[in-house]
């Protein structure tokens, strides 16, 4: 991947809605250049797919909240069965393994505290496995990008 490639990912990055002829002029390329290198980015997997940013709030979904989780044990079968089970959860929008003193960091968002009661009383403390869930509320939000920085 070059800086031509770079610049294509982080205008797409910027709007995602963006036509090839447009893109073309941004990376300052011909447009089947532009194309090819698109094409190619997605083909390679870099390009993983578009979607739409909503804002959550609007949506109905208010609350974000970042969970930390440690595992009783870090056998392969609780590993699994808890990133297994964690995958199946909508409420969950990202799930990152952790280094530290917790094994896994959850953004999730729901409407209400009292969603995010059910949430972890239905949900999470059913998985099975889990030795502590420690959770901090996001009361605003300074900064959210998309886009990578360019080098």
């Amino acid at each position: 991947m070059d800086e031509k490639d770079r610049q294509i990912i982080r205008a797409l990055q910027r709007d995602g809605r963006l036509s090839n002829q447009r893109l073309a002029e941004e990376v300052n390329l011909s447009p089947s250049p532009c194309l090819r290198r698109l094409r190619n980015l997605e083909k390679a997997g870099v390009i993983q797919g578009y979607a739409v940013k909503i804002d959550a709030r609007a949506y109905g979904l208010p609350i974000t909240a970042f969970v930390r989780i440690r595992l009783e044990r870090h056998d392969e079968t609780t590993v699994k069965n808890f990133e297994h089970q964690v995958g199946q959860m909508d409420q969950v929008l990202e799930c990152h393994v952790m280094t530290g003193q917790t094994d896994y960091q959850l953004r999730v968002i729901v409407a209400s505290l009292e969603d995010y009661e059910r949430f972890i009383r239905a949900r999470l403390q059913r998985v099975g496995g889990i030795g502590s869930i420690d959770t901090s509320f996001a009361y605003g939000t300074v900064k959210n990008s998309s886009v990578f920085p360019a080098g």
